[in-house]
């Protein structure tokens, strides 16, 4: 199969990052980059860097991953798209509903493969612990709980914490249930002095009935990205940090302490701590979106799923300013 000739947009914070497995991906060849800052970081390592994605389309690349500002999203997708260049975007698909709507129809009427770089569902943990959801491990699933904190991350200028940060939640959590968002309500704060909220506190159910709960702030010094998944017969804690998979069990054994006894709920059983394979996620979303590109089945962010992320999250903004629980259409 032909190499694919492959470029980026962005060679910031994240950009380095695809840069490094851009250049290193089998079957891919990164032609050049394009950042109007030029190359910050020495990521583009000796490739020609541009300051326009027209001067890169010129160059006649198959695809393109954009990691620029999530502002100029957008802009940048509808030149690739009208150039018919395949492209995964990262995360969100766009600042706003309309314009993640408006990249999702000038690909998908092209025929061309776009994509959203939602990397958490590229966790080893995340990926095991849907598997064995979808085997019927936990039984119905009651709760889902995330908590994404930690400080600052200077890299952000254009959205809040819960376009940013928050999406990641929104999106592993109708994944990991293989469930959309009914309804959501929230409360955020701000703190940083920015036109932006930098902590936010959300509730929501999703079809079927599951709660979820999502706390996410970049005011902590302490970081943490912890997904909780309670079911009928236990609860996975996946650690996205480490890519730690546990598994606590209901309790089977009969109790002799009376008042334990007939507590009716659940008690503690076995704890499993998985031993998994850890592939860098990054690598796992490019491979998969390299196979896509190629005509191959594989498990990509959809722009289709990319606009969802981006109304549940507009409809989170909504329930904090409103104080009033929001419904998301079907």
């Amino acid at each position: 199969m032909a190499i694919l000739r492959a470029g980026l947009v962005g060679l910031g914070m994240m950009g380095r990052h695809h840069a490094r497995v851009l250049g290193s991906l089998e079957g891919v060849e990164l032609v050049a980059v394009a950042d109007p800052g030029g190359d910050v970081h020495g990521a583009a390592g000796g490739r020609e860097v541009l300051r326009t994605v027209e001067e890169l389309v010129a160059k006649g690349v198959d695809y393109c991953v954009v990691a620029a500002p999530t502002g100029l999203h957008e802009e940048i997708g509808l030149v690739l798209a009208e150039a018919g260049v395949h492209t995964m975007l990262e995360k969100p698909l766009a600042s706003d509903v309309a314009g993640a709507r408006r990249l999702a129809e000038a690909f998908g009427s092209r025929g061309l493969v776009g994509a959203v770089g939602h990397i958490e569902r590229y966790n080893p943990s995340l990926q095991r612990a849907r598997a064995m959801i979808a085997d019927g491990h936990l039984g119905t699933i009651l709760q889902i709980v995330t908590r994404r904190q930690g400080p600052f991350p200077g890299r952000i200028a254009d959205v809040g914490v819960v376009k940013d940060l928050a999406t990641h939640d929104i999106d592993l959590t109708s994944w990991v249930a293989q469930r959309p968002f009914e309804l959501v309500a929230a409360q955020a704060a701000y703190r940083s002095g920015r036109a932006h909220e930098d902590l936010i506190a959300i509730t929501g159910r999703l079809e079927g009935g599951t709660v979820t709960s999502h706390l996410v702030n970049w005011l902590s010094p302490m970081k943490e990205r912890v997904t909780v998944i309670t079911g009928e017969h236990g609860a996975f804690v996946c650690d996205t940090l480490t890519a730690d998979l546990t598994y606590y069990a209901n309790g089977t054994t009969a109790r002799a302490w009376d008042e334990v006894a007939n507590f009716r709920g659940v008690s503690e059983g076995d704890v499993v701590r998985y031993a998994i394979a850890k592939p860098e996620p990054l690598r796992t979303e490019h491979e998969a979106f390299r196979n896509a590109v190629q005509g191959k089945e594989s498990d990509i962010v959809t722009l289709e799923q990319g606009v969802r992320i981006v109304e549940v999250a507009e409809a989170v903004l909504e329930a904090a300013a409103s104080g009033q629980v929001v419904r998301l259409s079907a």
